[in-house]
């Protein structure tokens, strides 16, 4: 896979004949829009501040509500299908949908729909396989599902800790995507009103997580749901009418103003031009498939409903919402080449993370006109909800698996004796049984509302750290960064789930070389990739010591996830408990016993 300010053409004198005439065509298009100046920066700045007041409203509202540990993890577990299949496609729609993807149609064409394709197909694989079983084995994490047949500290110290990563991982890419929004609200390239932006963005995550937990949470991405589905409609809408309803008429005007011709249009603009690049390209299909399945904060929506049926209506919901949004994704791109320019949209930001504000400014009557200004801030504070809501959603997953996991499950564990929980399924402190036959499961001692104390603290330290990786990566494309956060859960979190769901004989040791097996080999082909070094785009352009050649690594750590899974199981000195298994496949088919 190639980022998009990493593609380049190979002869200089091609490169240059390309821009003349890009140049000439887009001369003869509408004028290049520009981010409002003056005056009109007010507006703009004024519905931001508006978005971040009713967010705040909502979390402190929300927040009085409940304080309880199930309130703060799984908002109470009341929500019905319709309203967290809203909250699914909001948590699932971030900056790498409204920004990202728009932006790599705009310059790739018939390549950056193959982002939207995954991303949907993604889906499938969760309704099929995941939803209703996770909700029926797990309560509040994806380490509760593990944990119900390996009840051991490692286990839940690793699943916790993967899902750490990836969840950092996918806020990194929603913070870029923030910063490049704000820059360009500004009208400005600089560094420090990106930099701002992004300490802002993480601070107010902080404040939605540490105050609202998950109810709060909820509420926030349903709000921005109608927010998202509402502007893409009115744009796509507009740019339908624009062109007469003629979209081919559109297609071609994409064509003829993207600067490749008809190749816009077919594959390989993108990912065909090697053996490397189509390696690429099935590297990141995998793990735009695949991945989803794994994401922390998908998961954890599934334990806000109150039954594994209303999870499997929740998830239907959601795919008709996303499936809906990605086709208006593609048609939002294609407006964008044809009535800007590819080279305008990769001038105002190389990877493209603006194209549907420009977009929007044009559609509402152009640069310095009302109707422009007004249209264009109303979609950037659209896309800036959207960003507020998902790292959100992603802080408190992260802090849910740092405190409920990692903290309260390996670290403060004690070995050798099980909790006994009373009438609400909840624990009491220091209340204990024997352990069973095997005498080495592991649990907490900690009440639940030491956990909620944790998990804020943990939110907090969680935002610094994403706030000062987001700097260094300001310069790549959001979908590009949301696609190494799917290959690293699918390759750790997704083999571990499915041997844990369907595998009779799978392990502890099993369990944790799964999640390292595919955790560990993801991070490091990231590293020594040339994302990282060996070009100018790269997040350390001076140095060069890349090796691997693909830039998503999915291809290569996915299947080495499943294999270090099979290989523990298959040489643990320990065999699986089948009385274990036994429980966990009624629970999770039936939902006795589930929280």
């Amino acid at each position: 896979m190639t980022i998009p300010m990493m593609t380049s053409v190979p002869a200089d004198a091609a490169k240059s004949a390309v821009q003349t005439a890009v140049r000439t065509v887009v001369s003869t298009a509408t004028p290049p829009p520009v981010a409002p100046t003056g005056d009109h920066h007010s507006l703009a700045i004024a519905l931001f501040a508006v978005v971040v007041l009713v967010t705040l409203g909502v979390t402190l509202w929300v927040g009085r509500q409940g304080n309880a540990a199930e309130d703060f993890f799984a908002g109470g577990r009341d929500f019905t299908p319709l309203q967290n299949g809203f909250a699914l496609s909001g948590d699932y729609l971030s900056a790498a949908s409204f920004l990202g993807v728009a932006g790599l149609i705009a310059l790739y064409g018939y390549d950056g729909v193959l982002y939207s394709i995954g991303f949907l197909v993604a889906w499938l694989v969760v309704l099929m396989l995941v939803a209703e079983l996770v909700r029926n084995a797990g309560r509040y994490t994806l380490a509760d599902v593990l944990a119900l047949r390996l009840r051991r500290r490692k286990v839940r110290a690793a699943a916790g800790g993967a899902s750490v990563v990836v969840t950092l991982l996918y806020l990194v890419a929603q913070m870029v995507g923030a910063g490049s929004l704000v820059a360009l609200l500004l009208g400005t390239g600089s560094p420090h009103a990106r930099t701002w932006t992004i300490m802002a963005v993480g601070a107010l995550m902080i404040v939605y997580v540490t105050i609202g937990g998950m109810r709060a949470t909820t509420w926030i991405q349903i709000i921005k749901a109608f927010l998202l589905t509402g502007g893409s409609v009115l744009l796509t809408v507009l740019l339908v009418v624009r062109f007469h309803g003629d979209l081919g008429e559109l297609m071609r005007q994409a064509a003829q103003h993207s600067g490749a011709g008809h190749r816009y249009l077919e594959p390989g603009l993108k990912y065909g031009g090697s053996i490397t690049s189509r390696l690429d390209f099935v590297s990141l299909g995998l793990g735009l498939v695949l991945g989803t399945a794994g994401l922390p904060h998908i998961l954890s929506r599934f334990y806000t409903v109150p039954t594994a049926r209303a999870a499997r209506r929740s998830t239907m919901w959601a795919i008709g919402l996303v499936g809906s949004f990605y086709l208006m994704a593609i048609v939002l791109g294609l407006g964008a080449t044809a009535l800007i320019g590819s080279t305008e949209v990769r001038h105002a930001n190389s990877a493209g993370n603006t194209a549907v504000p420009l977009l929007a400014l044009v559609l509402g009557g152009g640069n310095g006109s009302t109707g422009g200004v007004v249209l264009f801030a109303l979609i950037s504070a659209i896309a800036f909800a959207t960003i507020l809501a998902v790292v959100a959603g992603l802080t408190l997953a992260s802090s849910a698996a740092f405190a409920h996991d990692i903290w309260a499950g390996a670290w403060r564990a004690r070995p050798g004796r099980e909790q006994v929980k009373n009438g609400h399924g909840r624990r009491r402190r220091g209340e204990t049984v024997p352990a069973s036959r095997s005498g080495k499961e592991s649990v907490s001692e900690v009440s639940e509302q030491q956990e909620v104390v944790v998990a804020r603290i943990a939110a907090a330290g969680i935002g610094a750290t994403a706030i000062v990786i987001s700097l260094f990566a300001q310069q790549l494309n959001v979908a590009f960064l949301v696609g190494l956060a799917f290959a690293v859960a699918a390759s750790s979190n997704l083999p571990v789930l499915l041997y844990s769901l369907f595998w009779s004989r799978f392990t502890a040791r099993g369990a944790v070389w799964a999640v390292y097996g595919g955790l560990i080999p993801a991070i490091a082909l990231v590293i020594f990739s040339p994302v990282v070094s060996g070009s100018a785009e790269a997040l350390f352009p001076g140095l060069d010591f890349h090796w691997f050649p693909l830039e998503n690594p999915g291809i290569v750590s996915i299947p080495l996830g499943f294999l270090a899974g099979w290989v523990g199981t298959v040489t643990s000195s320990e065999p699986a408990d089948p009385d274990r298994f036994a429980e966990l496949e009624v629970r999770a088919l039936t939902g006795a016993g589930a929280a």
